[in-house]
């Protein structure tokens, strides 16, 4: 087994630049210290002229990852991704979730806000925001969908689960709704 977080996140990188280039993208890994972007990646010949993308990579081997929404941030152009790479280390396999940055900072606050707030959790409800883990229950609806690199993040599907968006309309907290910085907050929140 693997215990060098360094070698768990090279996993991830790499693989995911593997699987772009598999998917028409010319990947180029970013250096250590760029904030957001992990791997720059060009497309000479695709639809709706996107010709590059960045790609925010995090590598978990439980399919659980850190995502810290305030340090995620909201989106700065409509070509932001997040890959999530799920890595089953004994049995050398990896699978993908691919994401828009907003969808995983939306995602993020509102699982984990919901977590706080649910009187069935059955663990400790005293973690903040930069301790929040979110997983497939999340953000299974993205997996291996590569397709929506094709597109601005504007023209994605919202594959949140429901009672992500449920919770939204319905708490009475107003530190559990979406914060000020992203763009579905107050009365801009979209449907899925």
């Amino acid at each position: 087994m693997v215990s060098d977080t360094k070698a768990v996140k090279s996993v991830g990188e790499f693989w995911t630049c593997c699987k772009l280039a598999m998917n028409g993208w010319a990947p180029a890994l970013t250096r250590d210290g760029l904030e957001r972007t992990d791997i720059l990646a060009e497309r000479s010949h695709a639809p709706f002229d996107v010709a590059q993308i960045s790609v925010q990579v995090k590598t978990s081997r439980n399919e659980r990852w850190a995502l810290n929404p305030i340090k995620i941030g909201a989106q700065r152009s409509l070509y932001e991704w997040f890959v999530l790479v799920g890595w089953n280390e004994p049995q050398q396999s990896l699978s993908s979730y691919i994401v828009p940055r907003d969808h995983v900072s939306a995602g993020a606050w509102l699982g984990h806000m919901k977590w706080l707030t649910d009187p069935a959790a059955k663990r400790s409800r005293n973690c903040g925001l930069e301790q929040a883990r979110m997983g497939t229950s999340i953000f299974g609806g993205y997996k291996d969908r590569w397709d929506f690199l094709l597109k601005p993040t504007s023209e994605v599907p919202i594959l949140l689960p429901h009672k992500l968006h449920e919770f939204a309309l319905t708490t009475d907290d107003a530190n559990s709704k979406l914060p000020d910085w992203h763009p579905w907050a107050g009365d801009n929140l979209p449907v899925w």
